[in-house]
């Protein structure tokens, strides 16, 4: 069967930091097809001040998506991709990264680009988010910690749009192995979502 004008969506992660360039994370992530379908029909409708909202608003982080046995194995959880209350298994920490909003502290390092090459089927959102060294507050001095659950020892992360009012929507999941944010080091991450069409697809 050909399905003409198919969307597909992907989600890229990359979390490094900015001034070793050490990467400490590089995979790609899940997406919440339902939230991320209501998004984009309200952005593209313009139903955004109607029904509440539809673009990306934060970078949420959590603590919840894996667990280490004494040997050190590691143990993942399934993203959370299924129902429109979806979220992270345990958030600790946000940041907004929408940088046309009054909220936004720093806009300059957590930010939002849309990048396109003409001719091309797809379009990129690039969002940038920088947890800098004194961020979040009460973060350890060295990242040595031996506790993998501490606060901000984090093992997942998502994308949420505004919604109008609390909760925000979750409209992506990532899952990876835990990285500690301490003051000792800059983490930045780079998350890109590939909205591309795919014409004449075949679909068996």
């Amino acid at each position: 069967m050909i399905v003409p004008g198919f969307c597909k969506i992907e989600g890229f992660v990359k979390i490094h930091n900015p001034i070793t360039g050490e990467v400490l994370v590089d995979k790609k992530n899940a997406i919440h097809y339902e939230n991320i379908s209501i998004a984009m029909a309200q952005t593209l409708s313009d139903r955004t001040a109607l029904q509440g909202g539809g673009w990306i608003y934060s970078m949420a982080f959590g603590n919840g998506g894996s667990s280490v046995d004494p040997t050190g194995v590691i143990t993942y959880l399934p993203p959370n991709t299924t129902g429109q209350n979806a979220d992270l298994y345990n958030e600790t920490y946000a940041k907004v990264v929408d940088d046309n909003s009054a909220a936004n502290s720093d806009p300059s390092n957590n930010k939002m680009q849309v990048l396109h090459t003409s001719g091309k089927p797809y379009t990129d959102i690039l969002v940038t988010c920088l947890l800098d060294y004194g961020e979040p507050a009460g973060q350890q001095a060295f990242d040595n910690s031996t506790n993998f659950n501490g606060e901000y020892v984090f093992d997942e992360l998502g994308l949420k749009c505004w919604n109008g009012e609390a909760p925000l929507r979750l409209i992506t999941h990532v899952i990876f192995h835990p990285v500690q944010k301490s003051l000792n080091r800059q983490i930045q991450i780079d998350y890109t979502l590939r909205i591309q069409t795919l014409t004449n697809l075949s679909v068996a």
